[in-house]
């Protein structure tokens, strides 16, 4: 039995709209991407998010098949990846993620990485505009793009992103990214929202969390919802996917708000986006 949607969506400045909290499904295998993806979009979830980089494209469509949900009520996300930047690679990439997908169109379609070395991305962006114009990619954005990287996008072509998706948690909380975006209207997405399990025995989330009786995961997940931010844990648990979606039933208040922020450090658990290539 398929659940209701349980999320809110957020409006995009393209006048479409996506779900705020989604399923990331990052180092998860094609087999195990299929079962998790049915038994999300089975628990109320209408967003997943997956790569050409994860390499279980095939099996999130597969999943999302099994799950018997129309699939103009979901919100799929892929992504073109470094090798496949430049115009042409970048259609003939998006053919191939399309075809593992089994799918007509995907809802968003990303920039994996600037990788300022290849600087390919504008030319990547022309081909991700294309796809756009003939309704394969319903929206185009960018993930771990910097200010500076945006800018020069911005300079250089009349579309937007729509969405920005980086590394994002307590300690990289990205505020000067997230007021330079929101003053383009791009709106900024999470990923690594819970620090690759570094929330885990936090004891000011964790205190957090028993004030509502929540887990120190729930916490961190609420914290990006009320910052209005689009966020897309991971987890090879069905039970903890469930787990996760249970976040629109409390609200943090302005001394947890505040105890959160004191978490900053600027520590990354992922790559520089200036020196990934």
């Amino acid at each position: 039995m398929t659940e209701t949607p349980f999320s809110p969506t957020i409006e995009l400045a393209d006048g479409r709209s996506i779900p705020q909290l989604g399923l990331g499904v990052y180092k998860v295998a094609d087999d195990t991407a299929a079962v998790l993806t049915q038994g999300a979009i089975e628990a109320g979830y209408r967003h997943v998010d997956t790569a050409k980089l994860y390499f279980n494209e095939a099996g999130v469509g597969a999943g999302v098949r099994a799950s018997g949900v129309p699939r103009e009520e979901l919100f799929v996300t892929t992504k073109v990846w470094n090798d496949d930047q430049g115009y042409d690679s970048t259609l003939r990439a998006f053919d191939t993620s399309l075809g593992l997908l089994g799918m007509d169109y995907v809802d968003l379609y990303l920039i994996h990485w600037p990788a300022p070395a290849r600087d390919l991305y504008l030319e990547t962006w022309r081909a991700l505009e294309k796809l756009q114009a003939d309704g394969r990619a319903r929206s185009i954005g960018v993930s771990n793009f910097t200010i500076p990287h945006l800018e020069r996008l911005r300079e250089n072509s009349d579309v937007l992103p729509v969405i920005d998706q980086v590394e994002l948690h307590p300690w990289l909380p990205q505020t000067e990214l997230r007021a330079h975006n929101d003053a383009l209207g791009i709106r900024t997405e999470a990923w690594s929202p819970l620090a690759r399990g570094r929330i885990l025995g936090n004891e000011t989330l964790e205190a957090i969390g028993r004030k509502y009786d929540k887990s120190a995961a729930q916490v961190v997940l609420r914290w990006d919802i009320q910052n209005g931010l689009i966020v897309i844990p991971k987890s090879n648990s069905l039970d903890r996917i469930r787990e996760n979606s249970r976040v629109f039933d409390f609200e943090l208040d302005a001394e947890d708000l505040a105890a959160i922020a004191t978490l900053e450090t600027g520590e990354r658990t992922g790559s520089n986006p200036d020196t990934v290539n």
